[in-house]
C-alpha cells in the first residue's frame, strides 16, 4: 500500500483458502550461471518440477544453442542483440514463439544477445545435452 502498511491477505476465488503470494525477483542482481553450452549464462526467473522454466539467457557474440526439439511451445523476446536461427532472426523488442515439435540451431549475432525465454516444457538434444533442465 502507498504508506508502507500491509494489505491483508486475499482470499481465492475458487477455494475457501488464503491466496497464494506473488512472488517478486530483481533480476538485475541476481548472479549469471554457466550453462551446458560454450558463451552462454542464464538467470533462472521460474522453474517448476514439471520442467516449465522462464529464463533470461546472456549470449556471447556467435554463441550457439545446438540442434534440438522443443517439447511444447517455446516464447522468446529479444531484449538486447539479435537472437538467429534457419527461420530467420529476432531484433530487440521482437518476439518469436516456437510451437511443439518445432526442431532448430539458434544462435546469437555478432553483437551478442539477451533474451527473455519461457519453456513449458525442457527440449530434446540431438546430442543428448541436458540444458535448463532438472536432470542437468
Amino acid at each position: 500500500m502507498p504508506d508502507g502498511t500491509k494489505k491483508p491477505m486475499r482470499q481465492r476465488l475458487l477455494a475457501p483458502e488464503a491466496s497464494p503470494p506473488s512472488t517478486f525477483l530483481d533480476p538485475e542482481s541476481m548472479p549469471w550461471e554457466e550453462s551446458a553450452f560454450p558463451g552462454i549464462r542464464s538467470k533462472t526467473l521460474y522453474s517448476d518440477p514439471g520442467g516449465m522454466c522462464t529464463l533470461r539467457l546472456k549470449l556471447e557474440p556467435g554463441a550457439e544453442v545446438p540442434l534440438h526439439e522443443h517439447t511444447a511451445i517455446e516464447q522468446t523476446y529479444v531484449l538486447e542483440g539479435r537472437f538467429v536461427d534457419e527461420e530467420g532472426e529476432c531484433l530487440p523488442g521482437q518476439f518469436v514463439w516456437r510451437p511443439a515439435g518445432n526442431t532448430h540451431v539458434a544462435w546469437a549475432g555478432p553483437e551478442g544477445a539477451v533474451i527473455l525465454s519461457i519453456f513449458l516444457k525442457p527440449n530434446i538434444f540431438a546430442a543428448g545435452q541436458k540444458f535448463f533442465t532438472a536432470e542437468e
